[in-house]
């Protein structure tokens, strides 16, 4: 995703030439997703953009394309990414979602077989929006009829995070966040890894910067996450554990790691 005016976004960028974004140049937005190898088979967390939003560009609505201006590309699609590892859509058995938002969601008709992993409370959101959140769920997105399966906020305590549940069916390796505030039922997953756990954030945050022991973060992207907010004190509370998990002693030593869905320099971290 490539908004205009990339200075105003991401500021004082690393890896951006000079290390400072350009008033002039777009700013560049991923959409971080993962793949997981399970011995129930495998696992997509969030699905991007999917291949009917590239056929159909006007389903995701003017405001998204224009302010956001996705490149759509058919190759960067997870569908796309699944087969060039040599692997069947039927592959992926579960879909678990941070939530439902169209940036998020986009590919779950490319996987109808998955099962669809998300808490009760955005599934209600994302089915009958209020007027606040209706240009951030799209209808098309799941008129396909995906095989929800859906999860009250109940669970067990989880390095200073209440009420956490892991996935049906894949032990406690795949573990459904609370971190509700962006939207009714966001949440971050967290996935045990041989070498420790990956926390997906999805849109807890959406700047590098804001899980440094000083927070920071550019203009655009503060006023960017106050005006989509649905819970503003529980967001800033859940970024804030979030904060304090990604500096705390299990993350020194690597343990765990955070990143959340849109920020390229995380997103290259992990590609290096």
């Amino acid at each position: 995703m490539c908004p205009a005016c990339g200075r105003f976004y991401q500021g004082l960028a690393e890896g951006d030439a000079g290390g400072l974004a350009s008033w002039t140049r777009p700013a560049r937005f991923v959409a971080h997703c993962l793949l997981l190898e399970t011995d129930e088979g495998l696992v997509l967390v969030d699905t991007g953009l999917g291949t009917q939003d590239l056929a159909n560009p006007r389903r995701l609505g003017g405001l998204f394309t224009g302010l956001l201006r996705p490149r759509l590309e058919p190759e960067e699609t997870a569908l796309a990414q699944v087969r060039a590892l040599g692997f069947s859509p039927a592959d992926v058995r579960h879909v678990v979602v941070t939530h439902l938002d169209l940036d998020h969601a986009g590919g779950l008709s490319d996987f109808p077989d998955a099962q669809v992993h998300v808490f009760h409370r955005e599934h209600a959101a994302a089915m009958a929006p209020t007027w606040r959140e209706r240009e951030r769920y799209c209808q098309a997105q799941w008129a396909h009829g995906p095989r929800w399966v859906m999860h009250e906020v109940d669970g067990e305590r989880w390095h200073g995070f209440e009420r956490v549940r892991p996935v049906p069916g894949l032990g406690d390796e795949v573990l459904m966040v609370p971190l509700h505030g962006h939207t009714r039922g966001h949440c971050a997953i967290a996935v045990k890894a041989d070498d420790g756990w990956l926390v997906h954030a999805g849109d807890a945050y959406f700047f590098h910067g804001e899980m440094a022991p000083e927070r920071r973060c550019p203009p655009g992207l503060r006023m960017f996450q106050s005006i989509v907010e649905m819970q503003r004190g529980a967001r800033l509370a859940n970024q804030a554990r979030l904060r304090a998990l990604a500096n705390g002693p299990e993350a020194a030593g690597g343990g765990i790691r955070v990143f959340c869905a849109h920020d390229p320099v995380e997103f290259e971290r992990f590609a290096r």
